[in-house]
């Protein structure tokens, strides 16, 4: 991966030398600045994969996303094979703020401005307006995965869908300036999804979940944001099992307690 940046660095006439390294899931993209304020970022995947809906997701955000939602506007990409692997280059401007947490749960002591929370509530919203045919959850995983997850028969079918994120946690949202990052998964999901995902994201931290409870109570309390709260707890708790995000279990079993009532 290494080697894949700095050759993407070249192929751009970069200057990324001594950049500081940002690692993604499973050390499948490496990040770091670069000259002209850019951010360049490089992914990996098996070649048979290079066609997912996560491998150009980004840029395609670039193309749907009205510019009232803050993020990291694209620049350019560049892709490239090996017989087994594809890479996938792409060049962004780089964020003016930092990424509020190193993991995907909220950090203690968060201070978060009205007009930030103002703007995440709009961007969300003009986020579930934008129509594609992109698809961040499948129905099919959610017939699997409820009822494995949660540990109790629950009604799978997805109540509405809306666009979303798909990944709004904490890493991926930065201050003191709001800046939306890492949109591979954007597409289809259940309604109410995003807000969901920061909610649980949240729940180790009281007050933070307390905060994003109150900015967005409609949509989380509505029937369509309960069953959202069930997909993402579902994924958390995937991610436990497998060791990740453990001090998240025992709030979430909680909460789980109260939304399966």
């Amino acid at each position: 991966m290494r080697r894949a940046f700095e050759y993407a660095a070249t192929v751009f006439s970069l200057n990324a030398a001594g950049s500081e390294e940002t690692w993604g899931w499973d050390g499948k993209t490496l990040s770091g600045p670069a000259s002209g304020h850019l951010w360049l970022r490089v992914a990996e995947t098996k070649a048979e994969k290079a066609a997912s809906a996560s491998w150009k997701g980004p840029e395609e955000a670039h193309e749907a996303m009205p510019d009232r939602v803050p993020r990291p506007r694209f620049r350019g990409a560049f892709e490239w094979s090996t017989d087994a692997y594809a890479y996938r280059a792409e060049v962004h401007n780089r964020a003016d703020g930092q990424p509020l947490s190193r993991s995907p749960l909220a950090p203690p002591g968060l201070d978060l401005s009205a007009v930030w929370w103002a703007q995440l509530c709009d961007a969300l919203d003009t986020i579930s307006l934008v129509s594609t045919s992109r698809v961040a959850v499948r129905q099919e995983r959610l017939r699997w995965a409820l009822p494995r997850f949660l540990g109790t028969d629950v009604d799978t079918e997805v109540l509405e869908w809306s666009t979303a994120h798909a990944d709004i946690q904490w890493s991926n949202l930065t201050g003191p300036e709001l800046c939306i990052l890492d949109w591979e998964r954007w597409g289809l999901a259940p309604a109410g999804y995003d807000e969901a995902t920061l909610y649980i994201s949240s729940l180790a931290v009281p007050s933070v979940a307390d905060r994003v409870l109150r900015e967005f109570k409609p949509i989380l309390r509505s029937a369509s944001g309960c069953f959202s709260q069930l997909v993402v707890a579902s994924e958390y708790l995937q991610g436990i099992e497998r060791g990740n995000n453990l001090e998240l279990e025992a709030p979430l079993r909680k909460h789980l307690t109260h939304l399966l009532g």
